[in-house]
Formats: structure tokens, sequence, C-alpha cells
């Protein structure tokens, strides 16, 4: 199983219909997405909305109780997770995942099991941030928070995945930083890997997103291109009074 296989026009991740449930307790109730290749899509909506659920679906985590989840264009329902990720699917936490008794550089070398040269993987990352080349042997737990999180993206990246899964990038990072950060993921988009970012905060990922989703309750209420979906869901969902808000209040722009 290979996600790099797939029909160019074949969406990288598709989910039809896809519920899952903690016990007898479903959190998500039949969702309907789709990722295209080289492009970013925001799933939006606030704290317990089932966004980190449907993520631990499409990471193989979590069972899907019904529907189907589609990489490439090949039905995936019961892989483990080892065998998503050879197959390209990669996932940075909330949290950031990282080794922080390790230096940056140790770091980057645990992704040297992908077959790519420590030297490699380095001259990719320390171009891409040049504040992680500045901290090569630094260890990686006194770092800012915004640094560990471009190391996490940059291990990621490593692995030279076809399908990344962001999950709450932004968690309490300053908004300088998570601008740097989306720059990046924009970047990455560009080269051809399909992006699904989870985010509670909408302002700065709506200025990369190709196209967003809101999540509510388990469902995506509503889908589209980011602009489109600013507008329509101002009254509806966001309190339109003449300037839309994400679920958190903050101002999407």
């Amino acid at each position: 199983m290979s996600a790099r296989a797939g029909h160019p026009q074949t969406p990288m991740l598709e989910l039809r219909g896809v519920r899952a449930a903690y016990g007898r307790i479903e959190v998500v109730h039949g969702v309907d997405l789709e990722v295209p290749a080289g492009s970013v899509t925001a799933i939006l909506g606030p704290n317990g909305a089932g966004k980190s659920t449907m993520l631990k679906v499409v990471c193989g985590l979590l069972p899907a109780t019904d529907g189907d989840v589609i990489v490439a264009g090949r039905r995936v329902n019961g892989a483990t997770p080892d065998q998503l990720a050879r197959a390209g699917l990669c996932l940075i936490p909330e949290g950031k995942g990282i080794f922080p008794n390790l230096t940056v550089r140790e770091n980057l070398r645990m992704a040297t099991y992908t077959g790519r040269s420590l030297a490699s993987i380095e001259e990719r990352t320390y171009q891409r941030f040049p504040r992680l080349g500045e901290r090569r042997n630094q260890l990686a737990g006194t770092m800012s928070g915004g640094e560990q999180q471009m190391l996490a993206m940059a291990r990621a990246l490593a692995t030279d995945p076809a399908l990344l899964l962001l999950d709450e990038l932004s968690m309490g990072l300053a908004p300088i930083i998570v601008e740097e950060l989306y720059a990046a993921v924009a970047e990455v988009a560009r080269e051809g890997v399909a992006i699904l970012v989870v985010e509670q905060f909408a302002q700065t990922v709506l200025g990369v997103a190709d196209r967003a989703a809101i999540m509510v309750h388990g469902e995506v209420v509503a889908s589209g291109p980011p602009g489109e979906l600013a507008r329509d869901l101002a009254a509806a969902y966001l309190g339109g009074d003449g300037g839309t808000r994400s679920p958190d209040g903050a101002a999407i722009r």
C-alpha cells in the first residue's frame, strides 16, 4: 500500500460517512471529507467537536465504527498505524512529540530510519528552519515552544510524507511563531504534500488553507473555500455581528 500510487486526480485522503466511538459513546457522526494532494485543508471547531478523534481514525489509532477511510484511492479501514506510516501518512500530534532529552541533531537522526542520511535531513531542515541550525547541539526540551514545534515538523517532513496531519499546530504559541509555521505548511503543500490541519484557532490557518470545514458535535456542518465559509457561517455559527469569529472568539481574516 502506498499513498504515492494514486491517480493524480484521486484525493490523497477521503472520508465517506465515517463514524467513531469510545465504547458506546459515538463522537464522530458520519463525516465526509476530501484532502487533495498539494493542498491544505483546515478542520475548525471548538473543543469537544471530534476533530482529534477524526485524526485518530485516519491514522489507524481508533477504528471507524462505520464508513470508509480511503487513502490515494484505496480503502484502508483496519490498517495499523505503522502500515499507514509506511504508506506515507505522518501525524504531528498536539504537544509536539519530540524527544526533549536529545539535541536537535539527535532528534533528526531518529528520522534516518527512512534511509535518508543525517546530512541530507539536516540540510533540508536548516534551510527550512534556520533557527534549528543555530540550535543543532541544544537539548530540544530547553528550546522555546515554537522551536520545538519547528523540530516536530522537521522530523515529520524528513519521512517524506504524502499526507501530513497536524493537530493543533498553534496551541500555546505566539502569533508571530504561528504565522511562521503556517508559512512553512503552505510551502510544503506547494511541494505536493496533502495537508490536513485540525485547529481550534482559525485566524492564521485560514490564510493558507485551500479548503476549510467547520466541525461541531462530531459533524461537519459546512465546508468550502475559506473566504466563502467565513462569510456564509458568520451569522449561523460564529456570531455574525459584522465581524466573523471562530468558535474561540478570535477574528477570522
